[in-house]
């Protein structure tokens, strides 16, 4: 007498072998990333960075939801009074095969003005906006130096840097295809070139004192 062997998998099984979760230092493309993102909702951040797939931890205080604040505040009052720019918080941005991110915020010119990204049918952000700002605790988190090969290779053209715990903000400006300090003004201050009049007191940053910033 034959007899056929047969091994039951449970339901919930068969769903996570056709769509396995999100891992921290998974790698895939970004259409595998994203597919797997938008199954995941309860998941707040995850990013695919040079192909390997970064979950941040929860987010404190005084390292993170602070200053991010005063970035926002910074960027959204400065796209508020300049027409033909739009400032954006931790939306997706899909920038190549590899990489799909979401910075603490981003600056750009809209398409219509010239600007070289656009926000797709499924009202994601494509392309390099012109500036990009992250907040990390140090020179040890993965935005140093993996993000910065990232946006230089794309193309953004500013890429603003707070180190809160080191106490410094790098400001990456590119110049022919490589990334170098922007150069400081008079009493701590610095300027954008892609922007005309956005400036930063950096030393007031740093002491966090809201007032000067």
């Amino acid at each position: 007498m034959n007899s056929t062997s047969s091994t039951f998998i449970p339901p919930q099984s068969a769903e996570l072998s056709l769509n396995p979760p999100l891992e921290n230092g998974d790698r895939l493309t970004r259409i595998e990333f994203h597919r797997r993102y938008e199954r995941m909702p309860r998941v707040k951040k995850a990013e695919l960075v040079e192909g390997i797939v970064y979950m941040p931890s929860p987010l404190r205080i005084n390292v993170h939801s602070k200053p991010h604040l005063m970035l926002l505040t910074w960027h959204g009052n400065y796209a508020t009074g300049t027409p033909g720019t739009e400032a954006g918080d931790n939306g997706t941005l899909l920038l190549d095969t590899d990489n799909e991110v979401r910075p603490d915020a981003f600056l750009r010119i809209r398409e219509e003005q010239g600007g070289r990204s656009r926000i797709n049918a499924d009202d994601y952000l494509e392309g390099a906006p012109e500036l990009i700002v992250e907040i990390v605790a140090s020179s040890a988190s993965y935005d140093l130096p993996e993000k910065k090969t990232v946006y230089r290779r794309n193309g953004v053209q500013e890429y603003p840097v707070w180190r809160v715990l080191d106490g410094e903000l790098d400001w990456w400006h590119l110049i022919e295809g490589e990334y170098r300090p922007l150069a400081e003004q008079a009493r701590g201050v610095q300027e954008s070139e892609a922007f005309p009049g956005l400036r930063l007191a950096c030393a007031a940053l740093l002491e966090v004192n809201y007032r000067r910033c």
